[in-house]
């Protein structure tokens, strides 16, 4: 009879530091520098592990994409695109072992669009192009006192428009957001 040795659990290993230039290609490092000299660009998309430690690269490839913007439409801009990353590894299986997700920007000369294309609902394996699920945000996600719903209400409040693909088995959520915030209620504020 052969015996296992327990998995050590992630708070009992060791903290490493791994460098960028191990999981970004040099030819896309500009993507995530956003104090390179600016480049043009009309689609950008980048594979990211489905791991909130990685939530760093997360912020700096935002940055990068919106670095030719002001203050205000950068910080809402990485709001929202971290909102996003965040519900595709806590609500889908891109958050299980070896989960990825995408970030695609795209550039038009109304403002920036993100999608986040993740790997769909844990347990759910069987794809029908009949089964559509749209996501809706919690009406009561903005309130003070709320413990959840928190993040599709932000995206519903603040981006221009915004949708998913309706596909539970690999959701593609989306939003736009103008350049001059028109439509965002962060324009109220």
């Amino acid at each position: 009879m052969t015996v296992r040795a327990a998995r050590p659990t992630l708070t009992q290993l060791p903290s490493v530091t791994i460098s960028p230039t191990l999981l970004i290609p040099w030819q896309k490092k500009h993507y995530f520098d956003p104090a390179a000299r600016w480049r043009p660009f009309r689609r950008r998309a980048f594979v990211f592990w489905g791991e909130t430690a990685l939530f760093p690269l997360v912020h700096a490839f935002l940055a990068g994409c919106a670095a030719d913007q002001d203050a205000d439409y950068q910080y809402v801009f990485d709001l929202l695109g971290t909102e996003l990353a965040a519900n595709a590894i806590r609500h889908s299986r891109s958050g299980e072992p070896g989960g990825t997700f995408t970030l695609r920007v795209d550039r038009s000369t109304e403002g920036l669009t993100l999608t986040c294309r993740d790997h769909g609902l844990p347990g759910l394996h069987v794809w029908d192009i009949r089964d559509r699920s749209y996501l809706a945000p919690d009406p009561n996600g903005l309130r003070p006192e709320a413990e959840a719903g928190r993040g599709l209400a932000l995206v519903d409040h603040l981006a221009t428009r915004w949708g998913d693909n309706g596909l539970p088995t690999h959701r593609h959520v989306w939003f736009h957001l103008a350049y001059d915030l028109t439509g965002s209620a962060w324009t109220a504020a």
